[in-house]
């Protein structure tokens, strides 16, 4: 059973963690939400969409201007304090691989901490043990934060994603992180070139059979992309296909853009799967 905030989530249970950015620069909407009140507007439609938990970045994933852990915590915890108000029951999780940022967050009602840069602050796991906070445990490939791969090399990709997120996963526990509120993530495109991003997700069902509950990140991402040669706004088919085989491989919680899309492909799926009845039944019953 996988614990986070008030929510319980079967293992068969497929969850949809809905992106919103806090940033002037995020790579999809170009800042879309940085404003309280489209980002308000943006959470009310994500959780109607079938969102349960909410995913809230103060900084964007790639190179660009330099934000503070200040100005981090500036433009995150206000927010998730109004959240928290609003939607009372919703999981909060927040994008940030900073103590600083996390202790904050916490303190305002944050559920999760998204640590997408693999533990390079090691104390952020020690905010989520303080706090009782969920934890999401990826594979970055030792990446700094904020930076490009270049020429990432591995002897096999999926033994390191194990190695590493495992060991996080370990670490978190140990420390005093709910084992039931710890994730793993294989950090698709984080110290990734296409195709060990494409590898990591063939071999998803490796991260599956350790027991820990796998989040996955696909959305609109390089990898996606590269591998049908198509810009940032056109990528959600290929998204969703990732998505489909994903949740046939066992993953249980997914970090989108698009939500009421995911939320159809994953009920596809877990019908197909035989863990959700169809939505409505009438074929040849009449």
């Amino acid at each position: 059973m996988l614990r986070l905030g008030r929510r319980e989530f079967a293992p068969h249970e497929r969850v949809i963690m809905a992106i919103v950015n806090r940033t002037p620069d995020s790579f999809y909407d170009q800042g879309a939400t940085f404003h309280d009140e489209p980002a308000l507007a943006r959470v009310e439609q994500a959780v109607a969409e079938g969102a349960a938990i909410i995913d809230i970045g103060g900084v964007k994933a790639g190179p660009g201007e330099e934000v503070s852990a200040e100005e981090e915590v500036r433009r995150t915890v206000g927010f998730v304090a109004e959240v928290r108000r609003r939607f009372p029951d919703v999981v909060i999780s927040v994008d940030t691989w900073r103590h600083e940022v996390g202790e904050a967050v916490c303190e305002a009602g944050a559920d999760v901490l998204n640590d997408a840069w693999g533990g390079v602050d090691p104390r952020l796991a020690e905010v989520a043990a303080r706090y009782g906070a969920g934890l999401v445990c990826t594979h970055a490939g030792g990446t700094e934060p904020r930076t490009r791969p270049h020429r990432a090399t591995y002897d096999d990709v999926m033994a390191d994603i194990l190695d590493v997120t495992l060991g996080l996963a370990e670490r978190a526990v140990e420390l005093g992180v709910p084992r039931e509120s710890v994730m793993i993530d294989p950090g698709h495109d984080f110290g990734k070139n296409t195709r060990h991003s494409l590898e990591a997700t063939r071999r998803l069902g490796e991260m599956v059979a350790t027991g820990w509950p796998v989040l996955v990140s696909l959305s609109n991402k390089d990898f996606v992309g590269e591998t049908l040669d198509r810009p940032v706004k056109e990528r959600v088919v290929g998204t969703l296909a990732t998505t489909a085989v994903s949740a046939w491989l066992g993953a249980q919680v997914y970090r989108v853009h698009e939500v009421a899309e995911t939320r159809q492909v994953l009920d596809m799926v877990s019908s197909i799967a035989g863990d959700r009845e169809p939505a409505v039944a009438r074929r040849g019953l009449a």
